[in-house]
C-alpha cells in the first residue's frame, strides 16, 4: 500500500503558491527586459512591482498567521497584486511587447496562483496558528 507524503510547511518559501509566484515574477522580469526604454517607468516597473508584490504579501501573510484577520488581509493583498500583474501582462501583449503565447502562459499561471490564494483565504483555519 502506498502512503502519501505530507510536506510540512515551515516557512513561506515552502508554500507552492509562493514558489509559483516567485517563478512567475522572475519570468516577468526576464520577459520585460526586452520592453522598450520608454516603458521603463510605467509598464516595465509596474509589471515587475506587482509580480514581486505577490510574493512579498504572501511572505507577510505567513508571518501574520497568528491572527486570522491579518493573515486573510495580506493574502487578499497578494491576490490583488496577482490580478494587477495579469493586467500588465495584457497590456504588454496588446502593445506588442510580449508575444501572445508567452502572455497566455503567464496569465494562466497567475490564474493558478490566484486560485491557490483564494483557497487559503476561504480556509484560513487550515493555515493559521490560532
Amino acid at each position: 500500500m502506498e502512503t502519501k507524503r505530507i510536506k510540512v510547511i515551515r516557512k513561506h518559501t515552502d508554500l507552492e503558491a509562493y514558489r509559483r509566484a516567485f517563478d512567475a515574477a522572475m519570468r516577468v522580469f526576464e520577459l520585460s527586459r526586452k520592453f522598450p526604454v520608454e516603458e521603463r517607468y510605467s509598464l516595465t516597473d509596474q509589471g515587475r512591482r506587482s509580480s514581486r508584490s505577490v510574493c512579498a504579501n504572501l511572505a507577510e501573510a505567513w508571518r501574520k498567521r497568528r491572527y486570522e484577520a491579518a493573515f486573510v488581509s495580506k493574502l487578499s493583498d497578494s491576490e490583488a497584486e496577482a490580478a494587477e500583474a495579469q493586467v500588465w501582462i495584457q497590456f504588454a501583449v496588446a502593445c506588442g511587447y510580449l508575444d501572445r503565447e508567452s502572455g497566455r502562459a503567464l496569465y494562466s499561471e497567475y490564474d493558478k496562483i490566484i486560485g491557490m490564494l483564494v483557497m487559503m483565504i476561504k480556509r484560513p483555519n487550515e493555515w493559521t496558528l490560532s
